[in-house]
């Protein structure tokens, strides 16, 4: 039988515009001013004792807030204004302290019963609704004190593979200082340090004690450096954001000056997230336990010269308060989070704690394949690194600044033996890591690692959130020059094909309800540039119908049944369709690859708008019509 659908396929039909309707749905609820609270130190965590002091830090100060909530995040305060939600982040930071984040939102506005069952509204990019800004400080000098410390490191494997006998090797500022015990000595390494590092310009210097060489890295080396690790720092926090946000977010990072840069990200949620993981520097070590000297006695004073005490993590079993342990570990790293090349959070089958399951590059791979073959049965630890900062305030909570204007930050690091287990067989390239305290935090480990270690530590020197970058009034024209556009369109579809173009109109609704459905599920951001892909392929979607119709016209004065018209009309249009949709999707599939940021929106927006376009031009108008045209005897189509 001519135009006419099974049941199944108008079942699915009306399935697919249900669920699409249901989760467009939390777009039109709006957002509320939020402060969102999280722990940033590990040994703090997020009670109802937080919210009971905040409420009543509130509440002296006359300041009241909408809602208040835990989340998996934190905490998260809903307020009525702009002007109370920043009230309300100074009075926190003050009460708070440096062991929590703080950090401004805005939560959807979704009612409970939609976000329970996943509804939310899409991400608004920083030129239609603003975003969190981010300037990041680069510590130039921890990079320079990293490379030479590798210099020091190397100096060593050289001499030692060239049998050239020296009393030692270490950093003094940003130099290489080498002792050896005679001037012979000192020459003949001079001569195999000039070849093997070249980067070093050597000085020969006398104390009386020893014969001195002094490597120093030239000005263009130091250049190179402070260059390298600002570029790989941007490349790392791209990752990490890309990571967090399964790169759905278009963030924007910039180079500002010689060392900092600039990140603006757009319609993100979990602000107080984005800065642990932008902030955050850990990594791993795998040392080897010195078995040969005792704990007691490095504790009284006589540590080993090639060893350093270390201290086990505090943990909690129930209400049992497990206190840290001194663990005595060579100096010599085995491996390092550098060498990492994939890490992926698991659970431990046998104990069910966190675990991360890590994979390292060739070379950590070799020298960890060589460490265990020689020490089955001995102990290695591993070492959790992790460099946090704290933005110094005074006693009124206000940050406090140096005579440059520059916000003081303190950093500190935490060394924590999360692990020292007996090596039980031989592995190299794969293995597991645990020791951790949380699924949690076994997710941010593998984060980190995965998306690399950073070349030199940056820290958060201001925060703010701005506005949209065209201005509010130049939205709304925006979003109303697309409204009065989709009307026009609408009035044009019902004056020219009559019933037909009524038909499509509905068709070219659902098209834009089922776009915001898909962008709302991916949790996308919306940017001007998708706004754009979005209005694209609303003409796209016509362009399809007018093919149709004016392809059933064409049967019509042919001298073909109204039937015969519908089938031929849909049918002979559909290659022609098809193949410019393909050709653009191809397009954009490029654009998405090449491009970057805004692109990269236009590009998701497009290709998302292609497909549900052919399937609301062709399935669903088809099904319209099948239903109202469909085993009728017809003697004329309004079209």
């Amino acid at each position: 039988m001519l135009n006419h659908y099974p049941l199944w396929k108008y079942i699915l039909i009306i399935m697919i515009i249900v669920v699409s309707a249901f989760y467009a749905l939390p777009n039109i609820y709006g957002e509320d001013p939020a402060l969102q609270v999280a722990a940033s130190a590990r040994n703090v965590k997020i009670t109802d004792q937080t919210l009971t002091k905040l409420s009543q830090e509130f509440e002296k100060e006359g300041l009241h807030y909408r809602s208040a909530k835990m989340s998996k995040t934190g905490l998260l305060f809903r307020f009525n204004s702009e002007e109370e939600q920043l009230k309300a982040k100074k009075i926190a930071e003050s009460a708070l302290g440096n062991d929590y984040a703080v950090a401004l939102n805005l939560a959807p506005a979704t009612p409970q019963w939609l976000l329970d069952m996943n509804g939310k509204p899409m991400y608004l990019g920083l030129d239609l609704r603003g975003g969190v800004y981010f300037l990041m400080q680069v510590d130039m000098e921890a990079a320079i004190i990293k490379s030479v410390n590798t210099y020091v490191s190397d100096s060593r494997s050289i001499l030692r593979k060239a049998k050239v006998r020296y009393l030692g090797s270490k950093r003094v500022g940003n130099d290489v200082v080498i002792r050896f015990k005679s001037a012979e000595l000192r020459d003949k390494g001079l001569d195999v340090l000039r070849r093997e590092m070249r980067d070093l310009s050597f000085t020969e210097k006398d104390d009386g004690k020893s014969f001195i060489l002094r490597g120093r890295l030239s000005k263009a080396k130091l250049k190179e450096l402070k260059m390298f690790a600002l570029k790989q720092n941007i490349t790392t926090l791209r990752k990490r954001i890309d990571e967090k946000f399964h790169g759905l977010v278009e963030p924007i990072i910039q180079q500002q000056g010689d060392d900092r840069i600039v990140i603006q990200l757009p319609g993100i949620q979990d602000t107080a997230g984005a800065k642990d993981i932008l902030g955050a520097t850990a990594t791993l070590e795998y040392r080897a336990v010195d078995e040969e000297h005792t704990v007691e006695e490095a504790l009284s004073g006589r540590v080993p010269p090639g060893s350093k005490i270390y201290y086990t993590r505090e943990r909690k079993e129930g209400s049992r308060v497990i206190p840290a342990v001194p663990v005595l570990l060579k100096k010599r790293v085995i491996v390092t989070g550098e060498h990492v090349t994939n890490a992926q959070a698991g659970i431990d089958p046998d104990t069910g704690g966190a675990k991360v399951n890590v994979s390292l590059d060739g070379y950590g791979g070799k020298r960890m394949g060589a460490f265990t073959k020689d020490n089955i049965g001995k102990r290695m630890a591993v070492v959790y690194l992790e460099t946090k900062q704290e933005t110094v305030r005074d006693k009124d909570g206000n940050i406090v600044r140096d005579e440059n204007g520059k916000p003081v930050v303190k950093r500190h690091t935490t060394e924590e033996v999360i692990s020292n287990a007996v090596i039980r067989g031989h592995f190299s390239n794969r293995f597991e890591t645990t020791g951790l305290d949380s699924v949690q935090e076994a997710n941010d480990l593998s984060l980190l690692l995965r998306a690399g270690a950073l070349a030199a530590p940056v820290y958060i020197i201001e925060e703010r959130t701005i506005g949209p970058s065209l201005g509010q009034d130049n939205i709304d024209k925006g979003f109303e020059s697309v409204i009065i556009g989709f009307i026009a369109v609408l009035i044009f579809m019902a004056v020219w094909y009559r019933k037909f173009g009524m038909i499509a109109n509905v068709a070219l609704a659902l098209n834009l309800i089922i776009i915001v459905a898909i962008l709302s599920m991916l949790q996308a951001t919306l940017t001007l540039p998708g706004i754009a892909g979005i209005v694209l392929t609303v003409g796209m979607a016509v362009d399809a119908n007018v093919l149709i119709f004016e392809r059933i016209r064409e049967e019509l004065r042919n001298g073909n049944s109204p039937q015969n018209s519908i089938n031929a009309g849909y049918e002979k249009a559909l290659m022609t369709i098809a193949d410019a949709n393909i050709t653009t999707l191809i397009a954009a599939f490029v654009l998405f690859v090449v491009g970057t940021g805004p692109i990269k929106g236009f590009a998701v927006t497009l290709s998302i708008g292609i497909v549900t376009s052919m399937f609301t031009a062709i399935m669903v108008t088809r099904a319209i019509v099948n239903y109202l045209y469909g085993g009728k005897r017809i003697k004329e189509l309004s079209i």
